[in-house]
């Protein structure tokens, strides 16, 4: 229960929907579509696309999404894959012999896949949807035109990151040059030109015509290899997702070419220790997590890729290499090559989710990747580029490795926990690397340590990334002194690490509650 002596903030409680999400006026537009007789696919969607206006360092339409969403009705729940491909004509080999040892990140249209998020977003509505396009749209084409105020985390992100804009991108997405001030208002009225056509011609509006030339001429024109056919061909693909079972409750993922699979890998190996006994903001628990992270994403960097070109995906789902790997954890030092040790055994983002009076359950993740994604925007419509292709390896023979029409490894991830075969929470959780982690320490927050939605996000957090270990400043010195001594090269990081959003479904209460990461800008608000 939250200590009302210092300052928090509660959970939120509604009966009839719910949105959580990382911008209030996001949340607020999500809402409103919900009263407006929209359900929650509609009311994610126009939540979604706002928070590209409200957070444009953080996603975008030129970006990828994926999404799980649970019927009304059911508790089945369905995947689809909003992620782009790479260009039919990208070549691993020829960029290695451009002299390329990894892929591009920045300013490089090799970075660049097709952005997958409209082809989604109107396949979506097609399906699941009520009112169609035009409704859910239409709050973010009036911002684009009016303005959004820039809030104090975008703000933040806008101030950091704004080098790494290229000038078209500089023109469209600072104000006379510099980054907005906060509460300054941001408009971007040729978004709001796009999006008018998306409204009344779907996907054609985007990905043929006037709108796919502006994008394709601007990426051509700085070496990139993207066609009109690369565009006009993008379809977003449903799948089924994957999922494990930690102490009775269900952790569903969304297939590969995310890393949900890794979340579940984390989680399984967190099973396999007596984390219950551990301070729940301690040493160990932060160690034990700290090592399992470790030889979980050692995994993913061998074996996830595009479904299509995957081949250990069981492996990794597998109880028993869950619990080969935990043999390997040393309570009393860090590991230092995780890779060499479990050889035998085997940034940028926000989330949305959204349950509305039927209890429809949409969690939805939407990225252009790094911080402005490839910096790149298209000259005419603005559009900003994802840098999704950076999540490709230049390694030969590798199931990642970089290729014409296939989709990079992700590490963008929704969720959704079950118990009893019933969806009790949806849930997701921002930060790059850092999602899967996330996920594995939101589901042991909650079955370990008893946390809700609000605790489970407002409570500190560690990661373990290239060699360094961050930890907040939740964490006492005494705790990050004995990391230390174990061998962490422990850091204090300038940011909160990542965000998150969640809303648990009381089905005996017929209510919803939700949370809300105080590391953004953003709100659970229902009615």
């Amino acid at each position: 229960m939250r200590d009302f002596h210092h300052p928090g903030r509660s959970a939120a409680f509604a009966e009839n929907g719910m949105c959580a999400t990382s911008h209030p006026i996001a949340a607020q537009a999500a809402v409103e579509i919900l009263k407006a007789g929209g359900n929650a696919v509609d009311a994610a969607i126009a939540g979604a696309v706002l928070l590209g206006l409200c957070e444009p360092a953080m996603t975008g339409i030129g970006g990828d999404c994926f999404a799980l969403i649970k019927p009304a009705g059911s508790e089945d729940i369905i995947a689809i894959n909003g992620s782009g491909r790479a260009p039919a004509a990208l070549s691993a080999e020829a960029l290695r012999e451009k002299g390329h040892s990894k892929m591009p990140v920045f300013g490089d249209p090799a970075a660049v896949t097709i952005p997958g998020a409209i082809d989604a977003f109107c396949q979506l509505s097609q399906d699941h949807g009520k009112l169609g396009l035009d409704a859910v749209l239409a709050p973010t084409i009036r911002y684009a035109e009016a303005g959004v105020p820039v809030a104090p985390r975008a703000g933040f992100d806008w101030l950091h990151h704004h080098d790494n804009m290229n000038a078209t991108a500089r023109r469209f997405y600072l104000i006379d040059d510099a980054p907005p001030r906060v509460g300054q208002l941001f408009r971007h009225p040729q978004q709001a030109e796009v999006l008018r056509r998306v409204a009344t011609q779907g996907r054609a509006g985007f990905y043929e015509g006037e709108v796919a030339e502006d994008m394709v001429a601007s990426l051509r024109a700085l070496g990139g290899v993207h066609t009109l056919e690369d565009f006009a061909n993008t379809r977003s693909s449903y799948g089924t997702p994957v999922s494990g079972n930690y102490k009775g409750i269900e952790l569903v993922e969304h297939p590969p070419n995310g890393q949900g699979a890794t979340a579940i890998l984390l989680a399984n190996i967190l099973a396999e220790f007596d984390l219950p006994s551990m301070e729940p903001f301690g040493t160990m628990r932060a160690h034990i997590e700290a090592e399992a992270t470790k030889l979980a994403y050692d995994a993913r960097e061998r074996f996830v890729a595009d479904m299509d070109h995957m081949t250990r995906l069981a492996h990794m789902l597998d109880p028993a290499t869950a619990k080969k790997l935990a043999a390997l954890i040393d309570p009393t030092r860090c590991i230092d090559n995780p890779r060499t040790l479990s050889a035998e055994a085997h940034k940028e983002t926000i989330y949305i989710t959204v349950v509305d009076s039927d209890r429809m359950a949409v969690s939805l993740i939407y990225s252009v990747f790094k911080d402005f994604g490839s910096g790149i925007a298209s000259d005419k419509f603005g559009v900003l580029f994802q840098n999704r292709g950076a999540g490709f390896t230049l390694e030969a023979g590798h199931p990642n490795e970089a290729a014409g029409g296939k989709r990079p490894m992700h590490t963008i991830i929704p969720a959704m926990l079950k118990q009893n075969g019933r969806v009790i929470m949806p849930f997701g959780v921002m930060g790059g690397q850092y999602q899967a982690t996330g996920h594995a320490r939101m589901l042991t927050n909650m079955v370990d340590y008893g946390l809700g939605p609000q605790e489970m996000i407002d409570a500190p957090r560690c990661f373990s990334e290239f060699g360094e270990m961050k930890v907040e400043k939740g964490y006492s010195d005494k705790v990050r002194q004995e990391l230390s001594d174990l061998g962490h090269a422990v850091s204090t990081p300038d940011v909160g690490i990542g965000g998150a959003q969640a809303i648990r479904i009381h089905h005996e209460l017929g209510t919803l509650e939700g949370g809300s990461d105080p590391r953004k800008d953003g709100i659970a608000l229902g009615y």
